[in-house]
């Protein structure tokens, strides 16, 4: 093999790694909203399981986080919770950092 082949192998398999930690960063930024959102709704400790792996699940329906925010935000104001876009968009960036930083203490 040249040099160039193993660059480009390195370079591959530095972009699997990173895309993969984006992925596992994201996964536990929703599991955190989720478990946010039970909170705020009063669910208790099953409920509350049960409702972020709804959440996480909820990201896979389109690209980006409209499907994750319609969701949360649906369900609070269906709750009862008086909250509103800007609100839960303000914690879904909070618990980005949350979750990046518990990740990279994890590995």
């Amino acid at each position: 093999m040249t040099t160039f082949d193993d660059r480009e192998k390195a370079f591959e398999a530095k972009f699997a790694h990173d895309e993969e930690m984006l992925f596992r960063i994201t996964a536990r930024r929703n599991k955190l909203l989720g478990q946010w959102a039970a909170e705020r709704m009063g669910l208790t400790a099953a409920e509350t399981d049960s409702y972020y792996k709804s959440v996480v699940q909820a990201d896979f329906e389109e690209a980006g986080d409209e499907d994750v925010v319609r969701k949360v935000l649906g369900d609070l104001t269906g709750a009862g919770v008086d909250t509103n876009d800007a609100e839960v968009r303000q914690a879904l960036a909070e618990l980005a950092i949350e979750a990046r930083r518990q990740m990279l203490e994890a590995k």
